[in-house]
């Protein structure tokens, strides 16, 4: 969703409220898209605070499904947004990209709530999801569901800096 800015900007201390869908209907982070299953209308305040600058505040309420970092099963993460971001309507855009913020959500006079959002996302996505706490996770050598049921593959994990001592013992058993 654009909004365009410049009539907000047209008077120092106008504000509009705006209330609109989110039009995204999935993230990408690292590579792998995430679907978006459940949000709310983005509430939007666009401030002209003088001089050009504006503040921006929103707020939404979204659910992602995040594989589980173990089994990877779809676990339903929510991101509960309410943050507000500054904007100098003075700077070119390059100016504004060299900014901390990189302001990539304003493009001339554009507000692409959209982006104002994903990057918010981004800034909050969990290191690690689990569908539990003591998620099991998969079998590295079948693939089992180890949540579900155990299937008595050996998954003992071997130092490599021992490989050449389990092969002189491996030597000695063929004889």
């Amino acid at each position: 969703m654009q909004i365009h800015l410049s009539e907000i900007l047209s008077k120092e201390g106008k504000a509009v409220e705006k209330k609109i869908e989110l039009e995204r209907t999935s993230f990408q982070f690292h590579g792998e898209e995430f679907p978006i299953v459940e949000k709310s209308p983005v509430e939007l305040v666009i401030t002209n605070t003088g001089n050009q600058e504006l503040l921006i505040k929103v707020k939404v309420s979204l659910s992602v499904a995040i594989p589980c970092g173990r089994c990877l099963k779809d676990v339903i993460t929510e991101f509960c947004l309410d943050f507000s971001r500054e904007a100098d309507m003075k700077l070119s855009e390059e100016e504004r990209e060299e900014q901390l913020d990189e302001n990539n959500y304003i493009a001339g006079y554009q507000l692409d709530v959209d982006a104002l959002i994903a990057d918010e996302v981004v800034l909050q996505w969990p290191m690690k999801v689990l569908c539990k706490e003591d998620c099991q996770g998969i079998c590295s050598v079948c693939g089992q569901d180890l949540n579900l049921k155990q299937c008595g593959c050996d998954r003992t994990v071997l130092d490599p800096r021992m490989a050449a001592f389990l092969d002189i013992f491996e030597q000695f058993k063929e004889v």
